[in-house]
């Protein structure tokens, strides 16, 4: 898994992602919000506490059948992990 602590578009092409999976991580007193980008069989970690957050988000939703509502779907209930794929190919 490749821990990148910053994002820029041109890190991950759209046309290579396989899938996109976002979850939470419980950290005692509040939830970290996560996301796994597999691109050829490797994974990129991301959370939601990294610079470039927003970036990433509004870059992968522009992913072809991206499910917008994955937000709602992983902040629901507080503390579990509700892991959600937002993109598979």
């Amino acid at each position: 898994m490749r821990n990148i602590s910053t994002f820029t578009p041109d890190q991950l092409q759209l046309s290579k992602i396989d899938e996109v999976v976002f979850y939470k991580r419980d950290e005692i007193t509040t939830d970290l919000i996560c996301c796994d980008v597999s691109i050829g069989g490797k994974v990129w970690f991301f959370h939601e506490e990294a610079t470039g957050w927003d970036t990433l988000i509004d870059h992968l939703g522009k992913l072809p059948g991206w499910r917008s509502d994955w937000f709602s779907s992983v902040s629901q209930p507080p503390f579990a992990e509700c892991r959600t794929i937002a993109f598979q190919k």
